[in-house]
């Protein structure tokens, strides 16, 4: 951590903050604040914080938003991005050599692989220098922050946790959220898709304690593996040995089995009793929304070591664009040619950030024969991470650049008819809210590899049609047009909802010769002329089972929230707000500076 504040400081990448401030919201508000300017704006170094309901101060500083620009996530790799996916394709295409020059050369390139194997080293590492143990073990000495108003408590948001098989044989380096219940209690929120979870459900069969240590610093890239999406068994730090050609070095916890990086700043040793859960949240989450309470197991603290001089690594989680968005490009880069393995004729893909990853997709591929795009969505759908993905747009090798997003989006609706659809159902990511049950729900591909000529609708303008729409559906309070130029303009369409939308996009019908894909937004907290959190808001509040419909060439996207009016019967969560009286508070103070255009664009 000494040596990263040093690397970001000498790139003017570091901004040190030395008021005074309070690890419950304004820590985590100015954070949030910070990476929502241009190019995710500075890392930053709180050096004077405090717990103003306690009344403690903490010694150590809190680092955040260390990488929240593709400028730093490149330093902390030490290398570009594109390198690291080169020498995973190099790797995964390695072939035995021929002649004796190439035999010496692939020689030396398998010597180089060792480095990639962590190594176990005899004794204590610098993260041992300060133990706590027994009745010693206090959380509520380290500075876990409270994100958001209505989160249950405080979590660490930058936690390496560290898990075995129970037969030892298999380790895992996961990221989960980590509840303080109290002095010595935390709450595991591995979902039931995750490693730790199958190792969990291996632990509770025989009847025993699953041991864990979770571990906060260190070097950057550790709590970066922890996000990497490998297949079940691989250890996620043969990552960090690839990339920085060095093992990482691990030691021994005091009172678990498990080993850890010597380097880290916290390591939080426990065992986890799998007879017992406790709810764990609510929580404001990286979808911008409040993920419900929910049972789930809990770690019985059995020792805390840290460095002397420790720095407390942490992030922030709401609305986009966060921190993820950059860690999520890098994982992008470098796992595209494992997933190239499953999907050979992919050429490339993005996950937009303001579609939280996992809600949308776009991938460009080389179609091969009628139908292949169709394989593809059931590829995606059932290759490890990406199954969870909900919305998958599939284009062909002619497309633009995915992240050109004007560019792509005209490509797309100069293509697009009701016929492209595709609607299947499949697994969904936990956090996941609009579907009609837990976990399972509807899948979204569009196949936009043939191109269909349509005519393009007669165009109003946005005062005509809304007199129209209005005369239709009294419950309309405003209308916005997207990509009139294009074969399917998309009409945005906010109500004031008093019925379903599918009986809203019925009463449109006769308006079909000037509308073309309708999207239904409640009026309440949507701009419906700011495409970047309608994009947001709709991808994450659809489910396509139940919210696309189809009449001839119109499309209809219900984006409103969810209640008995449609048959959802599960708790609708609250959008993730900054509490107005803690900004106000920082901007009397001159602390907070984010430019008042921002915060309405993102929302805040």
């Amino acid at each position: 951590m000494q040596k990263t504040i040093e690397l970001l400081r000498k790139n003017d990448e570091l901004k040190i903050i030395d008021a005074e401030l309070d690890i419950y919201l304004e820590i985590p508000h100015l954070a949030y604040a910070e990476v929502k300017k241009k190019d995710g704006g500075k890392a930053l170094l709180f050096t004077n914080a405090g717990d103003k309901k306690s009344g403690k101060k903490f010694e150590e500083p809190i680092l955040m938003n260390v990488f929240g620009s593709y400028k730093r996530c490149e330093l902390l790799f030490g290398r570009t991005i594109e390198s690291v996916a080169d020498e995973i394709t190099k790797l995964l295409h390695m072939k035995p050599p021929s002649g004796f020059m190439n035999k010496l050369s692939f020689a030396g390139e398998l010597f180089s692989l060792k480095n990639i194997f962590p190594k176990k080293l005899k004794g204590e590492g610098a993260c041992q220098e300060i133990k706590y143990l027994g009745d010693d073990i206090n959380l509520h000495n380290i500075p876990v922050l409270t994100t958001w108003e209505q989160d249950g408590g405080p979590f660490i948001t930058m936690g390496q946790v560290y898990t075995q098989s129970l037969d030892g044989e298999m380790v895992n380096l996961g990221m989960y959220r980590l509840q303080v219940y109290d002095k010595n209690h935390l709450g595991m929120h591995w979902q039931i898709h995750k490693d730790s979870s199958h190792f969990f459900d291996q632990y509770q069969k025989a009847g025993k304690k699953m041991p864990v240590s979770i571990a906060i610093g260190g070097n950057p890239l550790y709590t970066w593996c922890a996000t990497a999406p490998l297949p079940y068994g691989v250890n996620e730090l043969l990552m960090y040995g690839l990339i920085t050609k060095k093992p990482a070095k691990l030691v021994k916890s005091l009172t678990t089995p498990l080993y850890i990086p010597e380097d880290v700043d916290y390591v939080i040793e426990g065992w986890v009793d799998t007879a017992q859960l406790k709810v764990e949240g609510p929580f404001g989450d990286h979808t911008g929304y409040y993920t419900l309470a929910e049972l789930y197991p809990v770690m019985e603290v059995s020792a805390i070591t840290t460095k002397k001089k420790r720095v407390y690594l942490a992030t922030v989680v709401g609305k986009p664009p966060l921190e993820d968005k950059y860690m999520g490009w890098a994982t992008g880069k470098i796992f595209f040619p494992l997933l190239k393995t499953t999907v050979p004729d992919l050429l490339d893909y993005h996950m937009p950030e303001n579609a939280g990853f996992h809600n949308l997709i776009l991938a460009k591929m080389q179609p091969l024969y009628k139908g292949h795009a169709k394989q593809f969505m059931h590829a995606f759908w059932g290759a490890g991470q990406m199954s969870f993905v909900k919305h998958a747009l599939f284009f062909d090798e002619s497309a633009p650049k995915l992240e050109n997003y004007e560019a792509i989006t005209t490509y797309a609706l100069n293509r697009f008819m009701p016929e492209s659809l595709f609607i299947s159902e499949g697994i969904l990511d936990a956090l996941d809210h609009s579907s009609p049950e837990t976990l399972v729900g509807g899948k979204l591909g569009i196949d936009l590899t043939k191109a269909h000529k349509l005519e393009a609708p007669t165009l109003l303008r946005d005062e005509e049609l809304f007199l129209k729409v209005k005369e239709l559906i009294p419950e309309a309070t405003g209308l916005h047009q997207f990509m009139i130029r294009t074969s399917n303009p998309i009409t945005v369409i906010a109500i004031d909802k008093k019925r379903k939308a599918s009986e809203y996009f019925n009463n449109l019908i006769s308006l079909s010769p000037y509308m073309r894909i309708v999207v239904f937004v409640d009026t309440l907290k949507n701009d419906i002329s700011n495409a970047y959190m309608l994009v947001w808001r709709v991808t994450n509040n659809m489910d396509a089972q139940r919210d696309v419909f189809v009449s001839g060439l119109m499309v209809g996207v219900d984006g409103t929230n969810k209640n008995s009016l449609d048959g959802f019967h599960r708790e609708w969560p609250d959008d993730v707000d900054c509490t107005q009286s803690v900004v106000s508070a920082l901007k009397l103070r001159g602390i907070w500076n984010l430019e008042e255009s921002l915060n309405e664009q993102y929302q805040l």
